[in-house]
């Protein structure tokens, strides 16, 4: 009896050395079977995005053919379709189509799976996971159809549930005006997607922002759809006519009653200048028309190619300070008719900063109470349109141009744009092209006072309009003024 059951033995062992799984007499498995190892997702998974690939891993090769549609599904609110594929020793399971929101899903690997000796898996492996939620925008910033938008907005996207940031881009976040992509910096935070505009928006236009379904939670979920709004800028300030006062400016210097200076050997004002003070304290020129000289040095040689009014002595005169006082009335008339009161609704396109923008005509007001122009040149374009009209109001200083040799700046016209129709309006004093040459454009109306480049710089600085002061001087070094025609 005992060598019979030694020889039963050894046919079981012999069996299952050859088919890795067998039972003994007493129904006990011995050897190996096959198993599932693990799952993706793995079993109680939650959050699980709407188009897995899900697969199946087993502790050894299977038999390929038994790991089909019948041995390997998929269950929710009824039997999902898709494709099996098996490789190595894992079987995938890729849907048809996406899976349904925030639903528990059963997957279940049946005993007809076998291995390539044909040893079935003992019993079905079940395991559930459940599909997340489909992130949504809940906000905008401008909300959809808003009107009167900022030239200058940041516009903003609120999520219900926090993003995956590298999705969210310029590819996902597109702001546009028609057909035309507008240039932006994309940033997410929190639960807040932006986008920062690289130009200044255009007044009184439509624009179209879409957050694209590219855009995932950071479960990899994306939005269901793309989510589309709309809102519209600001509508451009309305100018009908240039200011009356400014279009009958004589002068194209005026130093109100504090003088004009020059300081450089190639000063040219193609016009004419004046100031209410007495002639002493216009110095550096000599007059283009009757050849008086105002002070004029070896250093300090201004050619007007017009005339130069001041009061006496001479050879400043009575009739000259009459034509001089009659300017400074033109110049306070025109200041107030360019100013924030008489021309209200300007807007603060770059938040103070003019450079690298390129600007419709309008009505430009700081919010800071200063404007300046230094990360690029300014462009004016007037979109074809001559009597297109541009005045920036300043409640302070202007400023064109930063230091160092390469450091001026210029304000362009395109478009027919004429420098006629341009003025700027300043609280307190303007300072053009500190460190000499640019292109400034318009009619400078400032407070207290204007200065062009300064001391010890050759390179000519140009402005294509006037330069006013009310109650300060106007000073030049190596400066061309050309006074536009009314």
């Amino acid at each position: 009896m005992k060598t019979k059951n030694l020889l039963l033995m050894f046919a079981i062992l012999f069996i299952a050395s050859i088919s890795s799984c067998a039972t003994d007499d007493f129904q006990e498995t011995i050897g190996v079977c096959p198993v599932v190892q693990a799952t993706s997702p793995i079993n109680g998974a939650t959050g699980v995005s709407f188009n897995p690939i899900i697969t199946v891993t087993f502790n050894e090769e299977m038999d390929a053919a038994t790991i089909n549609q019948s041995s390997f599904t998929i269950t929710g609110t009824g039997q999902v379709a898709g494709s099996i594929t098996y490789s190595g020793t894992t079987a995938s399971f890729t849907p048809t189509i996406a899976l349904s929101p925030n639903t528990t899903y059963t997957g279940r690997v049946s005993t007809a799976s076998k291995d390539v000796m044909g040893n079935a898996l003992q019993e079905d492996y079940v395991w559930t996971f459940k599909t997340g939620i489909a992130p949504t925008v809940t906000t905008t910033d401008p909300i959809n159809n808003a009107i009167g938008v900022n030239l200058n907005k940041i516009i903003t996207a609120d999520f219900s549930i926090a993003m995956d940031p590298l999705t969210l881009n310029a590819t996902t976040f597109i702001v546009r005006q028609g057909t035309v992509v507008i240039p932006g910096i994309v940033a997410y935070s929190g639960t807040t997607a932006s986008f920062t505009p690289s130009i200044p928006l255009t007044p009184g236009t439509i624009y179209t922002a879409t957050i694209t379904t590219g855009a995932r939670n950071t479960a990899g979920i994306a939005l269901a759809n793309n989510y589309v709004w709309n809102f519209t800028t600001v509508s451009p300030a309305v100018i009908t006519t240039v200011p009356t006062a400014a279009t009958g400016l004589f002068f194209g210097v005026f130093g109100g009653n504090a003088g004009i200076t020059n300081q450089g050997l190639n000063t040219v004002i193609n016009g004419n200048i004046g100031t209410t003070a007495a002639s002493t304290l216009v110095t550096g020129f000599h007059d283009g028309t009757t050849g008086d000289v105002y002070t004029e040095t070896p250093l300090n040689k201004g050619l007007v190619n017009g005339r130069i009014h001041t009061a006496p002595p001479t050879p400043g005169s009575a009739t000259s300070e009459a034509i001089a006082t009659q300017g400074l009335a033109d110049a306070n008339a025109a200041y107030i008719s360019i100013s924030p009161a008489q021309k209200p609704g300007g807007t603060d396109p770059g938040a103070g900063e003019l450079g690298n923008l390129v600007l419709p005509p309008g009505i430009y007001k700081s919010a800071g109470a200063t404007f300046k122009i230094s990360l690029g040149d300014l462009t004016l374009d007037a979109k074809g349109d001559p009597n297109a009209v541009w005045i920036f109001q300043t409640a302070a200083g202007l400023t064109v141009g930063i230091a160092g040799p390469t450091g001026a700046k210029n304000v362009n016209l395109v478009n027919g744009a004429q420098a006629k129709n341009v003025f700027w309006y300043v609280g307190s004093s303007a300072v053009i092209n500190g460190a000499g040459g640019g292109v400034m454009t318009g009619t400078i109306i400032a407070s207290a006072g204007v200065t062009f480049s300064t001391p010890g710089n050759a390179v000519q600085t140009v402005l294509n309009g006037r330069a006013i002061s009310l109650v300060a001087s106007v000073t030049m070094v190596n400066t061309t003024i050309n006074v536009p025609a009314n």
